[in-house]
């Protein structure tokens, strides 16, 4: 029972995949060109944005997205405690510096509480993650921002298609998409895009993404080479058109696990009314984690740990002060989080058989 089987998830879509990149690879356009422009104007029409430029990647579609809001050296950013490294990275990169803060232990999700306690006078932006893909509680945090005059920035890498409050993560404010292979959608290797409705953000981004020229050989500012190359453009078209399918699966294992775990008394995810999540991740809790991983993996079923070091206590962070203790919460996640099998093509008896094992194994 594997965690994620990415070929079997493809597989009912393959033909389409191939048919499109042999299209691409025979279109003559290698940088930019019509399968990035139109999978620019899919996505930000499946999420009602109105600008989407694609990039490289997800920590550059980050990077960009700071830099394209005025987010320098000496300012500060409120990123998660619990994330993965690349919120934090993206920070760095602009020369600011990340300031964590404990999530909501409900959902794993940023405070706004907490995010409201942490503003100094250098605070430029918030950076919330729609973690696992379950959307932030946005109202709050823009709240927080907009009683303090600073920029929201969401890191939706995990977030494809997940909805907050009615309406799709994406289709208000400026968000930040990986396209990792792994992720809900998913290219063939790198990729990333910046959705936006701030047309001033979309026009910086534009620039930065391509050495900060509008115009071949005139550079307005110092930006950098950021490109979502048109054959990842055109699988992600495909895969696009197959997502909401893969979301409804996702979502109906989500729902066996969480009926099956509740009944049982055990740790699953608490999910907001308000929110309608894409299950990127079905991540549970057990205080002895590692031995618990161990027996599942004994029982033939593939889990991961997302993430077992939280930043601040990474090597990169070591020079930021953070000891030991002081996000005693996100911490406290990384030892215990375990993330259970979620493939669209697992089937009803593999998602029963994982539930059978956890719960004879806790």
């Amino acid at each position: 029972m594997p965690f994620l089987d990415l070929g079997a998830a493809s597989a009912p879509i393959q033909p389409g995949i191939e048919a499109a990149l042999l299209h691409a690879a025979r279109s003559g356009y290698f940088i930019g060109g019509p399968e990035l422009e139109q999978f620019e104007t899919a996505f930000a029409a499946y999420l009602g944005a109105p600008h989407c430029l694609g990039v490289a990647n997800g920590l550059d579609a980050l990077y960009l997205g700071l830099r394209a809001m005025g987010v320098g050296p000496g300012d500060e950013v409120i990123v998660p405690g619990n994330t993965y490294i690349a919120t934090w990275l993206a920070v760095s990169q602009c020369g600011a510096v990340p300031v964590p803060v404990e999530p909501r232990e409900d959902t794993y999700n940023l405070d706004a509480d907490a995010v409201a306690a942490a503003i100094t006078a250098r605070t430029r932006a918030i950076l919330p993650v729609h973690l696992y893909g379950q959307p932030a509680d946005m109202d709050a945090l823009n709240a927080v921002a907009a009683q303090h005059g600073l920029q929201v920035l969401q890191d939706a890498a995990q977030a494809h298609g997940a909805s907050y409050k009615g309406q799709k993560v994406g289709a208000s404010g400026t968000c930040t998409w990986s396209f990792y292979p792994s992720k809900n959608l998913g290219a063939l290797g790198d990729g990333g895009a910046l959705t936006t409705g701030d047309a001033a953000i979309a026009e910086a981004v534009n620039l930065l993404r391509n050495y900060g020229s509008a115009v071949k050989y005139e550079n307005e500012v110092k930006g950098v080479n950021s490109r979502l190359d048109p054959l990842q453009a055109a699988v992600l078209g495909v895969k696009l058109e197959a997502l909401d399918k893969a979301t409804k699966r996702r979502r109906e294992i989500a729902a066996q696990y969480s009926a099956a775990f509740a009944k049982a008394g055990l740790d699953h995810p608490v999910v907001p009314e308000w929110a309608d999540p894409v299950w990127h991740l079905y991540v549970v809790r057990h205080d002895q984690r590692d031995a618990f991983q161990h027996r599942l993996a004994d029982s033939g079923i593939g889990t991961v740990i997302h993430y077992p070091i939280p930043p601040h206590l990474q090597k990169a962070y070591s020079d930021a002060g953070h000891a030991p203790g002081s996000l005693p919460l996100s911490e406290r996640l990384a030892r215990e989080v375990l993330s259970l099998p979620m493939c669209p093509a697992q089937t009803d008896a593999q998602t029963e058989y994982v539930i059978d094992r956890v719960i004879a194994l806790s």
